[in-house]
């Protein structure tokens, strides 16, 4: 069973890791194709549609997951069908309605944006609504199935169709405004596209739909506070997008100047930072359903031995992107996106990887054991400091104030999260130890590639210094993860013995 959760797990990063780099690819194109002040318009429609995508998408296929792995496990394939009818039914109860209202209701709506270029792409975007709650329902029952490969080929097969779709559109775009609208454009075809697929594989295998009468309160109970996080950190983002411009501006910058900032920060530096998360989400994508049926057939060792790798293999991703984050930064900024102040910022930002992976890998562990209404009021907790800094700050650290804020937010949810598992543990959860040994290999690795930048990155061109320091850097780390017995050799070894007997 441990061979076939880490071949899954692996299976599933490698998916992962091939959408992010096509989402990344993409990312770059569009930066250098149409500037920060498109995509600051962009994200900026993205951000009120992304609440409504949060209420559809996000509460009902995770409930819909470990309903349907306690289904599975008792053998009740009937529960299963009648489980993703119910999820159907009320997804599309709500998304049907909010698309008629905003559609033909857009002028009652148009406080929304601060400017007003951006309602036209929320418009646009709109109907991807439909098609996403659709997928997002069936999605559920394949990540309660383990059915891994649908789940990530359809995803892959979504960040290809966006990525090709909007590199076409995008390229004879003759400005920033049409330009943004057509990376909308791209979104809805790929959102039809991986509807479509997922609910055609779905039947090929022998998918039913039953009547979900008895399934909605099952559903809708853990489903409801689980929604309410994620639309909350949706809307979250929302009300960051319409208060952050006004206090850039109140800091005295320009209107153009306020979105430029925003586009880079959404656009440049937090998909760089956000590496981990795509990491951290192939393992949770694992681990969710194996931790709900440790927990619901009581395999209380197993439970612990998988929550601590968890966190461990987290940690562990989040200081080893540090080092290099922090001293090749501003060349990653130069090098990807033509844009110095994007890598200042990734160096100056890249320490708060540490307390959101491990906040997002330990609020995925506790929603997996049925604690959605603890982490939906950590999460409110976090929000709150989130939206004081971002409304105080900006005056003192500018756009960074939105940087403070996501690292004020996830420490507070470390904090609780750690509080509960200690709490609500059958057994004892070891990971302190480790995490703190992981991140003292910060120093030393962040040293040596300092002294290295300093004696090579003047003579030999940017991409050659920055791949050579970048691999010292990570020989160091790996150095200090022997030393420190963070990692041990004896697992180096097997895996080279068995290299040799392949």
């Amino acid at each position: 069973m441990k061979k076939n959760i880490y071949k899954m797990a692996m299976m599933v990063t490698v998916f992962s890791v091939l959408e992010k780099v096509f989402g990344f690819i993409y990312r770059i194109i569009l930066s250098r194709t149409l500037g920060a002040e498109a995509l600051g318009i962009y994200q900026t429609a993205l951000s009120v549609f992304a609440v409504l995508l949060a209420v559809v998408s996000s509460g009902i296929p995770m409930t819909i997951s470990r309903l349907t792995t306690k289904y599975r496990a008792e053998n009740n394939i009937n529960a299963q069908y009648s489980l993703l009818s119910a999820g159907l039914i009320s997804g599309l109860a709500f998304a049907i309605p909010i698309f008629i209202l905003l559609y033909f209701g857009q002028n009652w709506f148009s406080f929304l944006f601060t400017d007003e270029r951006c309602m036209p792409i929320f418009l646009i975007l709109l109907p991807s609504l439909i098609f996403n709650t659709i997928y997002s329902a069936v999605r559920g029952v394949f990540w309660g199935n383990k059915q891994f490969v649908s789940y990530c080929v359809i995803d892959l097969i979504e960040e290809l169709a966006l990525m090709i779709g909007g590199i076409i559109l995008v390229s004879t775009a003759s400005n920033v405004f049409l330009g943004a609208e057509r990376i909308a454009y791209s979104v809805v075809i790929a959102y039809v596209l991986s509807c479509t697929l997922a609910v055609t594989w779905y039947l090929i295998k022998g998918g039913k739909l039953k009547s979900p009468a008895h399934q909605f309160g099952a559903l809708l109970a853990p489903a409801i506070p689980l929604t309410g996080m994620r639309a909350s950190n949706s809307i979250l983002n929302m009300v960051i997008f319409l208060i952050l411009p006004m206090r850039l501006i109140a800091s005295h910058q320009s209107s153009s100047q306020a979105m430029q900032e925003i586009g880079v920060t959404l656009g440049m530096v937090l998909p760089i930072l956000s590496i981990p998360a795509t990491l951290i989400g192939a393992i949770a994508l694992v681990l969710v359903p194996e931790l709900s049926e440790n927990f619901y057939k009581k395999e209380f060792k197993l439970l612990k031995e998988n929550i601590e790798k968890a966190i461990k293999v987290t940690t562990l991703i989040a200081c080893i992107l540090i080092p290099p984050l922090f001293i090749l930064g501003e060349d990653m900024g130069i090098l990807l996106f033509g844009n110095q102040h994007s890598g200042e910022m990734i160096r100056n930002s890249c320490i708060i990887l540490i307390p959101t992976s491990i906040s997002m890998i330990t609020t995925g562990i506790l929603n997996s054991l049925g604690y959605e209404k603890k982490t939906c009021l950590y999460f409110f907790i976090g929000a709150i400091a989130t939206l004081v800094c971002i409304w105080f700050l900006p005056q003192f650290f500018g756009i960074y104030s939105l940087i403070i804020g996501i690292a004020l937010s996830a420490i507070i949810s470390t904090i609780l999260n750690f509080r509960l598992l200690a709490k609500t543990s059958q057994l004892k959860l070891i990971y302190f130890k480790f995490i703190f040994l992981t991140i003292l290999t910060i120093l030393p690795s962040i040293l040596i590639g300092y002294i290295l930048k300093i004696c090579i990155a003047k003579s030999l061109p940017l991409y050659l210094s920055a791949f050579l320091i970048g691999g010292a850097i990570l020989l160091c780390q790996g150095i200090c993860c022997l030393l420190f017995k963070i990692i041990k050799l004896q697992w180096i070894q097997v895996f080279l013995h068995r290299k040799q007997k392949n």
